[in-house]
């Protein structure tokens, strides 16, 4: 029996991909480190409430004025600041991390859409929303450890999966045109490779390799289609019209692989 399970996802393109679960061990961790780092935050933010809640209430016993009903709207309001700060963590990190947070980063997980994309703002959001939800009792460990997708509630409803950061492995070494490596030399410094996400790179690579076993007009929609879509993220204005969408695609997995070793 395998110690993580594995998914299989169809992208947009029509591409397979292949991703591990985090699994149980490494989502607690996760947790625990977000948690902690939470804590810390949530316990500076209380000293101040409670130093600020002390000098106004004294400025207030100066006055002639009825506010025996202030001490509870502090509290309301910083519990709902708490609140706000709590699933604010989560939402910014996972949209900004592209579906991190430190805890997600230092266990080497992250959240992806089910069709392999990141995770946008309304994905993250509903994740963070329903976390209280799925701590209470343990409710979400009940789901994860039990579930074939390991999802908890928020992840059933925002439709995300959490999955480890390792790539897909690749099963044979591509062949490269010469055309294709003299553009991928050039590319880092007309185009923004850094706006290419790790899963668009994945589509390009899973392609790349089975693109032997596509028909003929099954490949050429494909390539067309996966060339326009890179072209726009990394900000190049057209082709070279020298180069079919096949070259430009492999010039493409070459600069980033240069760019980025770790893939």
């Amino acid at each position: 029996m395998p110690l993580f399970k594995h998914v299989k996802l169809t992208t947009p393109e029509s591409v397979e991909l292949e991703f591990t679960l985090a699994g149980i061990g490494s989502r607690a961790l996760a947790l625990l480190i977000d948690y902690h780092l939470l804590g810390v935050g949530l316990v500076g933010f209380w000293i101040l409430w409670i130093i600020f809640a002390n000098r106004l209430m004294t400025y207030l016993s100066r006055l002639e004025i009825n506010y025996s009903q202030v001490p509870l709207w502090l509290l309301a309001i910083g519990l709902l600041i708490s609140f706000i700060v709590y699933s604010g963590y989560f939402v910014y990190f996972e949209v900004v991390w592209q579906g991190q947070t430190p805890g997600k980063r230092f266990a080497k997980i992250r959240v992806i859409q089910d069709d392999g994309k990141p995770v946008g703002l309304s994905q993250a959001a509903l994740r963070a929303l329903l976390r209280p939800i799925d701590d209470i009792l343990f409710i979400g460990v009940f789901f994860i450890f039990f579930g074939q997708q390991e999802k908890r509630i928020g992840d059933w409803v925002a439709g995300t999966l959490v999955i480890q950061e390792a790539r897909p492995q690749l099963k044979k070494t591509l062949s490269i045109s010469e055309t294709a490596q003299q553009l991928a030399a050039q590319l880092p410094e007309t185009t923004d490779l850094t706006q290419l996400l790790p899963d668009d790179f994945a589509v390009i690579s899973e392609y790349l390799h089975r693109r032997a076993a596509m028909t003929r007009p099954a490949r050429r929609e494909l390539s067309l289609k996966l060339a326009r879509e890179i072209r726009a993220i990394i900000n190049l204005e057209e082709i070279p019209p020298e180069l079919d969408s096949d070259q430009f695609l492999e010039a493409v997995y070459v600069a980033y692989q240069q760019q980025f070793p770790t893939y």
